[in-house]
């Protein structure tokens, strides 16, 4: 696909992805009784969030390293569940430069991990499992080996967390004009020049988006209800380009857990 043509093609599904979104939270709003069905939403919200900044993230790659690239942000992120909720959440965060995100970004993908108060306890991915815990009753079995019944109601939170960072900046992208077609080529044309694969970081990510925000000016994409907010989020809040990062599962070895577990026991225990 060529880069006007799939500049036509994601500037016609962002609102679709943004009205979506939007529809969940709406829903989540009204189930404050129902938190555990709330909280269901809001994640399908926030995912439904990432899609858009993934693909705005794509806008924002350098046109030449499109190709390369494009198959692994469409096939491996934007339809990867972890991915979207790691995409979601790296909306707060605040690296010193790409490669300081890919560090915060491998902490979140990891497939087992250790837990408790002496790493004593082996568990999964946290992010897969709060979401999948949440969504369904199922059998767990856990390292012990015994089955359980896992009851998606104790997952629910007593009140309905704020709007999502990941959906507010997005709506905020739209309000100033990005999600408009002239919008995504401004966004191209300034966002391409620099590719954010390591040392990059805030102070480069400033300059574009003020560049970005003159010409959204300039060209009269800013919409009427655009607000401080907005402009808030669109300059201090919207995340590095994450268009070059891994965000697959890493499978951790057992093996691995198991000395890193023994390692912490052993580490307690000595200083006692």
């Amino acid at each position: 696909m060529r880069h006007s043509a799939r500049l036509d093609f994601i500037s016609e599904g962002l609102p679709i992805i943004l009205q979506s979104a939007q529809g969940f939270w709406r829903a989540a709003e009204t189930l404050e009784d129902n938190p555990r069905e709330a909280a269901v939403l809001s994640g399908l919200a926030e995912e439904e969030s990432a899609k858009a900044l993934i693909l705005i993230d794509l806008v924002r790659c350098p046109v030449p390293e499109v190709g390369k690239r494009i198959g692994r942000i469409v096939k491996k992120t934007l339809y990867d569940h972890l991915s979207r909720m790691i995409y979601a959440n790296a909306q707060s965060w605040r690296p010193t430069n790409i490669a300081q995100l890919q560090e915060y970004v491998d902490n979140e993908r990891q497939g087992h991990l250790l837990d408790g108060g002496m790493s004593e306890y082996i568990v999964p991915n946290w992010s897969l499992y709060l979401r999948e815990s949440t969504m369904y009753a199922d059998i767990e079995v856990h390292e012990e080996g015994i089955p359980q019944w896992n009851d998606p109601n104790r997952w629910g939170g007593s009140t309905i967390a704020i709007r999502p960072i990941a959906l507010q900046i997005v709506e905020a992208l739209e309000v100033l004009g990005v999600m408009t077609r002239a919008g995504l080529q401004a966004t191209s044309d300034i966002w391409g020049n620099v590719d954010f694969v390591k040392d990059e970081g805030p102070v480069e990510a400033r300059e574009l988006s003020k560049q970005l925000g003159a010409r959204l000016d300039s060209e009269g994409l800013v919409t009427d209800v655009a607000t401080e907010q907005h402009a808030r989020l669109f300059y201090n809040h919207w995340q590095l380009p994450m268009y070059n990062l891994k965000f697959d599962l890493v499978d951790v070895p057992l093996e691995r857990l198991e000395a890193q577990r023994e390692a912490a026991f052993w580490n307690e225990v000595g200083e006692y």
